[in-house]
């Protein structure tokens, strides 16, 4: 990622979704090198004859609330979520708020060989700075709750990643009457997803019973993903989040469709889910194909382990802070801790080992690792599953087993690795 290519970019976007003019809203996390982006963004989009809207740091969920609100043409975020602050992303939104399709997406690639668009003087877009408009993501975000339910009476940390959601986090949950405690609120540009927010929850674990909050949440960089921290300190992630919300959805009366997780959410989830009559489904690994199965079988409730998790029913897409308000709205209704609300719901042992390889390769294809693969599902039986993924970004074959047994399902994990490690 380069000034440059950011420049190119935009250009070649706005030549493709706003052929003739338009608008676009760009926002980004706090990376110190967000400012040289947005700059770099700001000037090809006007040069194309397109207006900018620059709301500055907010999640990437609320860039994508904002584009629709503003009835903007295209949104844009500039954020790597997860990484470290030295790297870097820019994502789309269409007018909807909703990802790019492949089909435009290629076409702004094909874009990019095209010189920098600079329409005449008369035809150049204008930049505008609506800071201040986060506030309607703020009230958004709070009307996600069900009718007269509020916070009041509960006592939350919430880390904040020092990334995109450092304002707006806390003052949701102070609008809503919580007592806050904030960690991870404090960014300095290199300090994003640092040993903190939802990748490294050890700090909120420790605070949530030091300061004995009954609660602690974790977001990521871009605020698009949460995992919990229950009361006792304990890590409450994406697939337990999921459970709880099915949960709650079924007995409302209010849940439509499957459940979707992915490849490779815990059978644990599964399980609790089937014993509970909840109809589970699981797509491939990423929000997109999650979201993807969602639409095709009318569902309303899906997410990864990581604690990306869409609730249709009052977001299009995933929402950190929203997902986050939906689990402290089942506790404040049924007046149940987070640990006895995701109790029921059993983790099965899951092992997943990264075995490298000297170039990527299907190792369903490879008849000794079919054979390793039908040997331990036997042993394993309907107690276990198994999951072989080729990296799509390295060489590198991921080996997944779960299994009841933590020491058995560590031992079919590495058989397994051996197996594709032998046949690279």
């Amino acid at each position: 990622m380069t000034v440059d290519f950011a420049l190119q970019l935009a250009s070649a976007a706005g030549r493709v979704l706003a052929p003739q003019g338009g608008t676009v809203l760009i926002g980004k996390d706090t990376r110190v090198s967000g400012y040289m982006f947005e700059s770099a963004l700001e000037a090809g989009f006007v040069a194309a004859g397109v207006n900018v809207m620059l709301i500055g740091p907010l999640p990437t969920p609320g860039i994508a609330y904002m584009t629709r609100r503003f009835e903007c043409d295209l949104g844009v975020v500039i954020s790597a979520s997860h990484n470290p602050y030295d790297d870097n992303g820019i994502k789309f939104f269409d007018g909807s708020g909703g990802k790019l399709s492949d089909e435009l997406e290629a076409r702004i690639e094909t874009e990019l060989d095209q010189p920098v668009l600079t329409r005449s003087s008369r035809s150049l877009g204008r930049a505008m700075r609506v800071d201040r408009s986060r506030n309607h993501y703020q009230e958004f975000c709070a009307s996600t709750l069900p009718e007269g339910v509020d916070l009041s009476g509960l006592k939350i940390v919430i880390d904040c990643s020092n990334g995109a959601a450092y304002k707006v986090g806390p003052r949701i949950l102070a609008d809503l009457g919580a007592e806050i405690v904030p960690i991870g609120c404090s960014p300095n540009g290199r300090n994003i997803n640092d040993g903190c927010g939802s990748l490294h929850p050890e700090l909120l674990q420790l605070t949530v019973p030091g300061v004995r909050a009954h609660v602690g949440l974790a977001l990521d960089g871009d605020g698009d993903r949460v995992v919990m921290v229950d009361h006792l300190g304990r890590v409450v992630d994406g697939d337990q989040l999921l459970y709880v919300l099915a949960q709650a959805r079924k007995h409302s009366g209010a849940l439509t469709g499957p459940i979707v997780g992915t490849v490779m959410s815990n059978l644990g989830l599964e399980v609790a889910l089937r014993e509970s009559g909840i109809d589970f489904r699981r797509a491939p690994v990423g929000d997109r194909y999650v979201l993807s199965l969602l639409r095709e079988t009318g569902g309303m409730l899906g997410g990864e382990t990581s604690g990306h998790i869409l609730c249709l029913d009052k977001t299009t897409t995933g929402d950190g802070l929203v997902s986050a308000l939906q689990v402290l709205a089942v506790m404040r209704q049924t007046d149940l801790s987070l640990a006895e609300l995701a109790a029921p719901m059993r983790k099965f042992p899951q092992v997943l080992l990264n075995v490298k390889v000297a170039e990527r390769f299907d190792p369903q294809s490879v008849p000794a690792v079919q054979s390793a693969v039908r040997r331990i599902e036997q042993r394993l039986g309907a107690q276990g599953r198994v999951v072989l993924r080729p990296s799509g970004t390295e060489p590198v074959i991921r080996v997944m087993v779960e299994g009841r047994d933590e020491s058995a399902t560590r031992a079919a994990a590495e058989e397994l690795a051996e197996a594709v490690r032998t046949a690279s």
